[in-house]
């Protein structure tokens, strides 16, 4: 009887050893599954706003405001190209500008000259302002 007895015992101790690691195997498919979901739910504009270099998220902003339903399409196509590798590099706010007004988009941006001035940078427009009063004087 002891021999059957050790039998069942290392019977059900191979069977609780399967059992386990199916568990951990169905785990470890459903935290894949899981993280490919979460990877493909997540929103194109952060997927690109993640790859935007220097002033990269101003031009996209002022295209938002201006051409909301259009930049809606290239954003889409933008981040659906960056998870496909075939965008790598940074986008900065040149590249992205002339991206939009190679397409038709005339994004305008606010603009700033900056002149110096007794040793400051002052705006241009300010220093015509002043020019200007005081040529009137």
């Amino acid at each position: 009887m002891s021999d059957d007895d050790s039998e069942l015992e290392r019977l059900k101790a191979k069977r609780l050893a399967e059992m386990q690691q199916n568990i951990s195997s169905r785990k470890e498919i459903e935290k894949s599954e899981d993280n490919l979901k979460q990877k493909e739910t997540k929103n194109p504009r952060d997927i690109l706003v993640a790859h935007l270099g220097f002033r990269g998220i101003e031009v996209l902003e002022n295209a938002e405001l201006q051409f909301s339903i259009d930049t809606k399409t290239v954003v889409e196509k933008l981040a659906e190209l960056i998870t496909s590798g075939e965008i790598t590099e940074n986008i900065d706010g040149g590249k992205l500008l002339m991206l939009f007004r190679s397409i038709g988009l005339n994004i305008r941006m606010q603009t700033k000259i900056n002149v110096e001035q007794d040793g400051k940078f002052v705006s241009l427009s300010d220093k015509l302002s002043n020019k200007l009063s005081n040529d009137g004087e």
